[in-house]
């Protein structure tokens, strides 16, 4: 690993501490190095406050260092007036002489726009440091600016011999994941600004959808009833943060609950994404029944999936979903389980149209 790589390398792990809070922004992270010594860090940590590169400079204790310094930054600097100044305009008027960046913003407004102000000012700007994983950093960011759309996260757990479920009433839903694995749903829910289910899934398991057994907010609860079927007894109800219900019946919304018509007689998912994109929706987990889940996958609408295996034999009961062959996976242990984490590759690098 290069010096370069080293320092930016860093900038990533600084970016994901930013995670649950950044969205509809990017994470990233900055680092500040004089003679070979990190002098400032920083990095992006909450939508509409400061942005990495100027919470790094904030931190260094003695300005006059940054005239011989190197910014590194995961994500090109910002040239734009947004919720805050330009970026490239401050590292510009701190006289920092030398900016490495991990790789060009997608976004519009930016890209390469905040590297070409760098270097018309006199700045040294190497650009391409370990791309790729600055990139999958914010990938929900690129999905998002690219494709119009949430970056989308299938879950579901399934038995041994292939099920999701049992053919049940309702409630009596059987618990396939272990206090361990359900904390790490959590932690994905926590993760995401969204999450949606069906009319079964939620008629049957009345899930709450919410961290109550991690740390951070909760997502967005969405729910799909078309006819407005589901009682008003169900937990998705009770008021205790926002959820929305897709419908083909809408009607006055109350406290925390609103209703988005939707048109059944037209494919509903592609609605859904773009409703979403259009509240600035970054990110979505779908926590659906096997229906929901399969429609997902067979529209190719999907950027992760995560399948807990657990040992347990169900003998005959709801099919698991499945999903296409010829997809990138590994395997995560996590207690008694095995989650299979597939990946639908978000983006292609383009050719950089900036000289390196």
């Amino acid at each position: 690993m290069t010096t370069d790589e080293k320092y930016i390398s860093r900038c990533i792990q600084l970016a994901k501490n930013g995670l649950c809070n950044t969205p509809p922004n990017p994470m990233v992270g900055a680092v500040i190095v004089h003679q070979g010594k990190i002098i400032g860090e920083g990095y992006h940590a909450r939508c509409g406050e400061g942005h990495a590169e100027v919470n790094a400079i904030a931190s260094v204790k003695d300005e006059s260092l940054l005239h011989d310094s190197t910014l590194y930054v995961s994500l090109e600097p910002c040239s734009h007036y947004g919720k805050t100044p330009p970026c490239a305009d401050l590292i510009i008027r701190k006289g920092i002489p030398r900016v490495v960046v991990g790789c060009i913003d997608p976004f519009s407004l930016v890209s390469g726009r905040g590297i070409r102000k760098l270097r018309d000012a006199g700045i040294e700007v190497k650009t391409g440091v370990l791309e790729q994983e600055c990139r999958d950093l914010i990938k929900r960011f690129v999905t998002f600016n690219q494709q119009k759309r949430p970056y989308i996260t299938l879950k579901w757990a399934q038995s041994a011999d292939g099920f999701i479920d049992t053919i049940r009433q309702e409630g009596k839903a059987v618990r396939l994941s272990s206090p361990l694995t359900s904390a790490y749903v959590h932690k994905l829910r926590a993760e995401h600004q969204a999450i949606l289910v069906g009319r079964r899934t939620a008629l049957l398991d009345n899930p709450s959808l919410t961290t109550r057994e991690w740390y951070g907010k909760h997502p967005l609860r969405l729910v799909i009833d078309r006819h407005l079927s589901l009682p008003s007894s169900l937990h998705l109800f009770d008021g205790s943060t926002p959820t929305w219900v897709f419908t083909s019946a809408p009607q006055a919304g109350k406290a925390n609950l609103t209703f988005i018509p939707l048109d059944f007689d037209k494919d509903i998912l592609p609605q859904i994404a773009r409703i979403l994109y259009e509240h600035k929706i970054q990110s979505l987990l779908v926590e659906g029944g096997n229906r929901l889940l399969q429609s997902f996958l067979d529209a190719g609408l999907w950027d992760e999936t995560y399948a807990e295996h657990v040992p347990t034999i169900l003998g005959e009961g709801v099919q698991a979903p499945s999903i296409p062959c010829g997809f990138p996976c590994s395997f995560l242990p996590r207690d008694r389980s095995v989650i299979a984490h597939y990946v639908n590759r978000y983006d292609k690098l383009p050719d950089s149209q900036i000289k390196k």
